[in-house]
């Protein structure tokens, strides 16, 4: 992961020096996505709350890469692509595998998840019509924040219990963040475009 998340790309030269590749935030992105399947499993064994903690872990990490690449100066073009991507997934199947398994509303998935494909496929075609790269809004940030600490925060609470003060607390921040994260991505939509037009005019 870069210090910046940023969606786009600013021409079509795929080389990517080896040395921007192998930093620690990227490794951690890669680790990240490789330890998908264990979540899944756990979904799969009926350990929720185990599965939870695990997915907010993969979230979390997101912000500990981001950091890092800040602190040490590890911001790399690789890292800006690939966290996204990761981001992406990260939502994709822990969404998809806790509504399989009746732990997250399918209603509630499905407006997230919406929401996550609609933003890949803009920047995928925007990308390959070659649209400049720019930087995810504080908005986009914080919204992306919220549902990550909403998604395993509701879904734990299908353990019952005293779990369920964390389904309520997921709620209070699941409800605002889904909001925003729509109006994030609508006001991403005019940037889409001029970034677009700037790359024809050169």
């Amino acid at each position: 992961m870069s210090s910046t998340s940023v969606y786009g790309t600013s021409g079509y030269d795929w080389y990517v020096p080896l040395s921007s590749l192998l930093t620690i935030p990227n490794a951690i992105t890669v680790v990240r996505l490789g330890l998908l399947p264990v979540f899944v499993s756990l979904m799969a064994d009926g350990r929720v709350v185990a599965g939870s903690f695990f997915f907010g872990a993969l979230g979390f990490t997101d912000w500990i890469d981001g950091y890092i690449a800040r602190r040490f100066n590890q911001v790399s073009e690789f890292g800006k692509i690939i966290d996204p991507v990761a981001d992406r997934l990260v939502f994709f199947v822990g969404i998809t595998t806790a509504m399989y398994y009746g732990y997250f509303p399918v209603w509630f998935g499905v407006v997230i998840l919406i929401r996550e494909v609609s933003i890949a496929l803009v920047m995928v075609v925007g990308t390959l019509l070659g649209m400049e790269r720019f930087a995810v809004t504080r908005l986009g940030k914080w919204a992306t924040f919220a549902l990550l600490c909403a998604v395993p925060w509701i879904t734990i609470g299908a353990a019952g219990g005293v779990w369920v003060a964390f389904e309520v607390l997921g709620w209070l921040v699941g409800i605002p963040g889904i909001i925003v994260s729509y109006i994030a991505f609508f006001q991403y939509l005019p940037t889409v475009r001029a970034n677009m037009s700037s790359k024809r005019r050169l």
